[in-house]
């Protein structure tokens, strides 16, 4: 477990671990988009990880999936998130924003615009989604236009803008859990007839032009992407040619030149193994209930650079101390995972602070 600690150069940062803040939305930014005021506290509280990976925020109106999430469109957010950007530098941590468009995972009631949601096809996810007035089910989405993809990518690519003029150290692209571009990689989600939909390359399409644009725009190294391959929730079937989609896209983003890919990995070893020989940068990997036990044995084997941790980390503002000497770790509150106050949020002590107590 000891390389956990040693420093790690990702794109143009050295970090001082190779432990990584995974992204984890808590809804408790204000209706505008703005962040709330204990966000800062938040992730301040978490900066001695090697990378904090923000929250989704939208990259526009039709971006917005879930209530009270962060934009990262206007100035308003930019200033916002500056505080929070400005909070984490001063404890010496690097923070990714991540940009998130939850695609058809959205509900009118949840949008600034109060619009349908927008997706490669209007296909409804078959789900439901909590709203101001309780949960209702999602409703159809309204398949975007090919210039409205076009114009989704520039909306990508200016909120990768206004992230790095707020202080953000870069930008990880959300390319995962059955979001806006899985809808895309996704046959079942995604039966366009145009140059986004039909074969691997069309539904890759998309993700591609995405990175490339903001990787023009901030710096590849300063972009990265987080997949998950093989996510089935939320109606996503990504069919039996899923494997080989994310062969061709890692082969082709791994041209750019990315500081770093991200996997969520559910359980294919032969295609989380594929994966490792196509991607030649920085590797961070995330197992969804990981042991603790088990923590550094990524790094250890050389699978990976990284690795990412949510919950943990989340209940744990001191991870990386209670790692380093095996002390117990808090209990996550998960009744306070989504809104609220510091409950659940800023309010979880240190290791000193409970033995102060």
């Amino acid at each position: 477990m000891n390389k956990l600690f040693d420093s790690v150069q990702l794109g143009r940062y050295t970090l001082q671990s190779r432990l990584v803040m995974a992204p984890m939305t808590r809804s408790r930014a204000q209706f505008d988009g703005t962040l709330g005021e204990l966000t800062a506290t938040y992730y301040a509280q978490r900066a001695s990880v090697g990378l904090i990976v923000s929250e989704g925020a939208q990259p526009s109106d039709d971006g917005q999936g879930y209530i009270a999430t962060p934009g990262i469109y206007t100035g308003a957010h930019v200033a916002s998130w500056k505080k929070t950007t400005d909070a984490v530098h001063a404890k010496g941590g690097h923070i990714f924003i991540q940009l998130m468009h939850a695609g058809r995972m959205s509900h009118p009631d949840n949008t600034p615009h109060h619009r349908q949601g927008v997706a490669p096809s209007a296909i409804a996810p078959g789900t439901g989604m909590f709203t101001t007035t309780g949960m209702q089910a999602i409703p159809t989405p309204r398949a975007l236009s090919t210039d409205e993809v076009r114009q989704t990518v520039q909306d990508f690519r200016h909120a990768a803008r206004r992230a790095i003029e707020a202080g953000a150290d870069g930008i990880e692209i959300h390319g995962a859990n059955a979001y806006l571009l899985q809808q895309f990689f996704a046959p079942n989600a995604n039966t366009r007839t145009d140059e986004y939909g039909g074969s691997i390359e069309n539904r890759a399409r998309f993700a591609i032009e995405i990175a490339s644009a903001i990787a023009e725009e901030i710096g590849a190294d300063r972009t990265a992407i987080r997949l998950s391959p093989g996510t089935g929730i939320w109606g996503i079937d990504e069919g039996t040619e899923g494997p080989d989609l994310y062969r061709y896209l890692v082969a082709e983003l791994g041209k750019l030149g990315l500081a770093y890919l991200h996997i969520m990995h559910l359980g294919n070893d032969p295609l989380l193994a594929d994966i490792r020989k196509l991607w030649r940068g920085t590797l961070i990997l995330n197992r969804p209930g990981r042991p603790r036990e088990q923590i550094g044995t990524d790094v250890a084997s050389g699978l990976a650079e990284l690795e990412s941790y949510g919950v943990m980390v989340l209940a744990n503002p001191d991870f990386v101390e209670r790692l380093q000497t095996n002390a117990p770790m808090n209990e996550a509150n998960n009744g306070a995972f989504y809104g609220g106050t510091a409950e659940g949020y800023t309010d979880y002590p240190t290791l000193r602070e409970a033995q102060s107590v």
